[in-house]
Parts: structure tokens; C-alpha cells; sequence
């Protein structure tokens, strides 16, 4: 983070060590825990249960519990520690999919039935919680709150009962959505022009997390087919899938310039390097380079170059 020049770091933590020795100064955003698949467990739905995960020792070792209180005991003690860390934002996804649906992409829910789930754990959680921190909902490309519907956006927002309530914009969730998407300067303009359909609405991002990820070729050549041995135990698929989805989902730094066009225009109170990389000096590397892009970008719309 230094020797980046950042302001800090946009913690999660480990849900069996919810330690808060983290130092102050390094806290600039906290994202929450998730699942991203949740919506069967607090809905009970038994039948759905047993045929994603087996038995219920399984639904306990993945939930951590087997009631939906627990659930919301797990997002209670995970938020206490933001707040306990004095974070300026934190995080949550409103989305959700199985393991096998992020293969066939043949929802077993709607973007309603998720964005309705989604708002009353979100005011359940919140209730009684002072406003110190905004609370920004984050996009994905699964069913839930997505970004491409200014109606279901409004939805959201507007049936969550919190002051301080934003969204956290990710640009590679965006470009998900679309697989016409060749080329980052293609997703640029596919996000932009998501941006400008949201019209008034857009004035509640603030922040991004800010990646690209050109995945549309590697989504046609694979989304619709299941593995031959699917499903194998449930610990095992999900790192099976997890391959999967970050072939979709690529978390790779932004090195079109023109990529400063959607800074430029959200003006984000909390802008996050969103970075893949897996050996440490190649994650420095590429932040490097997508605030280099940023710069370069920035530096030629100064000049009055492009526009």
C-alpha cells in the first residue's frame, strides 16, 4: 500500500477470526462476508437444500448453522467489526447463484426474488445500526441487482431503510453482463452507456471497484455445459468452480486509457484497485499499471487530446 501511494485497503475478514488488530490507518472500506449462495438457506427451502448440498451436515459446515438466524448472527458479528474498525464504507453483494447455475446460467431465481430477499436481510441487519458508515450494494452479473435495469436499481435503493445507502460499482461485474464485449474499449462504452441509462440514479454510485475483465469468447465456448462428473462433494466443486468463474469474472487491470472517462464521470468518493494476482509482486505490478493508465488517461483529456 505504500509503496503505491494508496490510502488503504478495502479489508474482509476471516469469519472464524474476526480479529480487530487491524491498524486504523490502513481500514479505507470494509467488504462484508458473503455467500453467493444464500437465498434457499433463509428461505428454508428444504428440497433445495438436500439437492445442492446432500445433507444437512453439509448445509452446516457451509453455513456455519442451520437456521436462517444464524445466518444473520454470522453478518451481525461481521459488521460489528467494521464498525469497530471505524471503516468509511462497507460493502455488500446482492446477488445469488448455485454452483451449478454458474455454469448453466439457468436461473433458479429472479432479480426480484433476490432483490426482495436481499432488502429484508439487508434491513434486518442494519435495524438499529447508527448511520457512521455508507453502506454501498455491489453488482454482479448473477440474478440480483445488476446494474443494466434502472427500474430494479430503483427498486433496491429505494426499499432499504438506511441513510447513508450507495452503491459500489464494479465495472468488470458490468462488462460480465455482456458478451458482445471484444475489447476493453468496447466495455467502456457498454459501461458508460449503462451509466448515462441510469440517468439520476448514477448520482448514487460512490465508489467503484475498478477492474476489466473481456470474457464474453471464454462464456460462449463453455456457459451451458456441466462438467461429466458434476456434482462432485460439495468442498470439491466449489474450488472446481471457482477456476470456472474467475475465467469469467478475470479481475484484470485496466490498460485503456480511455478508462478514465468512467472515473471522470462518477467522480467515486472511494475508487478500489480490484486486482487479481496470485504471487504478490505481480499484484503490485498490476496496480501500477492501471493507476498509470488512470493517469495517462487523465493527463491526455487535460491536454484537450481526446474527448
Amino acid at each position: 500500500m505504500k509503496e503505491l501511494g494508496l490510502d488503504g485497503l478495502e479489508l474482509i475478514a476471516d469469519p472464524d477470526n474476526l480479529a480487530d488488530d487491524v491498524p486504523l490507518s490502513l481500514v479505507a472500506g470494509y467488504h462484508m462476508t458473503f455467500y453467493v449462495d444464500w437465498l434457499d438457506f433463509w428461505r428454508q427451502d428444504e428440497v433445495a437444500l438436500m439437492r445442492k448440498f446432500g445433507s444437512w451436515d453439509t448445509v452446516r459446515e457451509v453455513y456455519r448453522g442451520t437456521k436462517p438466524e444464524d445466518l444473520l448472527r454470522h453478518f451481525r458479528e461481521d459488521l460489528a467489526l467494521g464498525i469497530r474498525l471505524k471503516t468509511p464504507y462497507m460493502v455488500f453483494h446482492v446477488s445469488d447463484v448455485s454452483l451449478e447455475e454458474g455454469y448453466t446460467y439457468c436461473w433458479l431465481h429472479t432479480d426480484k426474488e433476490v432483490l426482495d430477499a436481499s432488502i429484508e436481510f439487508i434491513n434486518e441487519l442494519l435495524r438499529g445500526v447508527e448511520p457512521t458508515f455508507d453502506f454501498l450494494v455491489e453488482n454482479q452479473w448473477w440474478p440480483g441487482f445488476t446494474f443494466t435495469d434502472p427500474e430494479k436499481t430503483e427498486y433496491l435503493l429505494s426499499h432499504i431503510n438506511y441513510p447513508r445507502l450507495s452503491i459500489m460499482l464494479d465495472t468488470g461485474h458490468l462488462m460480465n453482463t455482456n458478451w458482445k464485449i471484444k475489447s476493453q474499449r468496447d466495455g467502456i462504452k457498454y459501461i458508460l452507456d449503462m451509466i448515462d441509462k441510469h440517468g439520476v440514479l448514477s448520482k448514487s454510485i460512490y465508489g467503484l471497484h475498478f477492474h476489466q475483465s473481456v470474457s464474453g469468447a471464454y462464456c460462449r465456448k463453455t456457459v451451458g455445459k456441466l462438467p461429466e462428473d458434476f456434482p462432485l462433494p460439495y468442498n470439491d466443486e466449489f474450488s472446481r468452480s471457482y477456476t470456472h468463474i474467475l475465467e469469467i469474472d478475470r479481475h484484470r487491470p485496466w490498460t485503456e486509457k480511455q478508462c478514465c472517462r468512467i472515473i471522470d464521470l462518477i467522480e467515486p468518493k472511494f475508487l478500489t484497485h480490484e486486482i487479481s494476482g496470485s504471487v504478490y509482486h505481480g499484484r503490485i505490478r498490476a496496480i501500477r499499471n492501471q493507476m498509470q493508465t488512470i493517469k495517462r488517461g487523465l493527463l491526455t483529456e487535460w491536454n484537450g487530446l481526446t474527448k
